[in-house]
């Protein structure tokens, strides 16, 4: 990474704290309930805060747009199907993936002391923006956990040209000594999807291998790349990674397959049935909650130490987040979708709040 320019220095500067205030109110003007608005948008700010603007405000016009179709259910009634000691799968009923998740998370606090391992599938959800955001809020409080989800039909298997999988984020977070958990959280396509949206916004290629068009040429061309499929990381062996999250997340909570499902980038009105997996471990029950810390402590420092600039894995997202308490980059073309939604519900305009490129 050393020597390579971020290209997030040429974008506008954004105030967090308007960025979160229209953003909040743009989700409310649609229907959503104020506390569900702040639950989505703070992920989603986590998301531009982070870096990873493919899970960021470039997907709250997606959202307002879902729930004024009906893909996104603005006032679910989520319930709970099964809950046994350390296993339960909740119903979303179509909201927000982010507030399902925050129900998720009450859930799984509530097992400390019960259970040494917690697992929660959610069915009949949506999008539930950056899966990092959520493992890594479960290792501050000193669990470890593991998250996958399935997501819209967007990936070919290895060797195939018809779409069958999502691009099935799987996150992984570890509690660490210094507070900071080691956390990986990666798309199994190529690209994130959201990376393809944000370059056919911006005019851009996408970069060689991460998709096909329609009839399964490789392709940069991100509107080919929308009109064809994103292949996934690593070959077969990536493909393989891939269909297996797409099992975890759908089998035990009986949601959608992707292959089975409309997305809502196509159809905002699309009731997508997302399933999520969450698995939460108590160190307490292993090596002890301290050990553990430590030993993650151990590892990260290991892999920093291997090589001049290397980074362990969430460095980067980290440094990103200090560097961005107060303000933020954003493209000029998600301030303008932002605004655009903003006018025609009356409510205030996010374009007023950027600055000057960063020098």
């Amino acid at each position: 990474m050393t020597g390579q320019r971020d290209a997030s220095a040429d974008l506008p500067l954004v105030d967090l704290e308007r960025a979160r205030a229209v953003s909040e109110q743009l989700l409310v003007a649609v229907g959503a309930r104020r506390d569900h608005a702040r639950a989505t948008v703070e992920n989603l700010l986590f998301a531009d805060r982070s870096g990873i603007a493919s899970h960021g405000l470039l997907r709250l016009p997606l959202y307002a747009a879902a729930v004024r179709a009906g893909g996104i259910n603005a006032d679910p009634r989520m319930r709970w199907v099964t809950e046994a000691p350390g296993a339960a799968l909740l119903d979303a009923d179509a909201a927000f993936g982010q507030v399902a998740m925050e129900e998720v998370l009450r859930w799984i606090g509530e097992q400390r002391g019960r259970a040494a391992t917690v697992a929660v599938a959610v069915q009949s959800s949506s999008h539930f923006g950056a899966g990092g955001y959520w493992t890594r809020r479960l290792a501050e409080a000193g669990w470890v956990a593991i998250g996958v989800s399935s997501t819209g039909p967007t990936v070919v298997p290895f060797g195939a040209t018809q779409k069958v999988l999502g691009t099935n984020p799987l996150s992984i977070s570890l509690p660490a000594r210094d507070g900071e958990p080691l956390t990986a959280d990666l798309a199994t396509s190529t690209g994130a999807y959201g990376k393809v949206i944000a370059a056919r916004n911006a005019g851009t290629a996408i970069p060689e291998g991460w998709a096909v068009d329609a009839e399964g040429r490789p392709t940069t061309d991100p509107e080919a790349a929308m009109a064809g499929a994103l292949t996934a990381f690593g070959g077969h062996k990536g493909s393989a990674v891939a269909v297996l999250i797409e099992g975890l997340s759908g089998v035990l909570g009986g949601s959608s397959f992707a292959f089975e499902t409309e997305d809502i980038w196509s159809n905002p009105a699309s009731r997508m049935n997302v399933g999520h997996l969450v698995i939460a471990i108590d160190p307490a029950a292993f090596a002890g909650a301290e050990s553990t810390a430590a030993r993650v402590q151990q590892l990260r420092d290991a892999v920093r130490g291997a090589g001049e600039g290397v980074l362990a894995p969430g460095d980067p997202e980290a440094t990103a987040r200090a560097q961005r308490q107060q303000r933020f980059p954003l493209a000029p073309s998600t301030i303008e979708a932002i605004d655009r939604m903003a006018v025609e519900l009356g409510t205030p305009r996010l374009g007023d709040a950027s600055s000057d490129p960063a020098p």
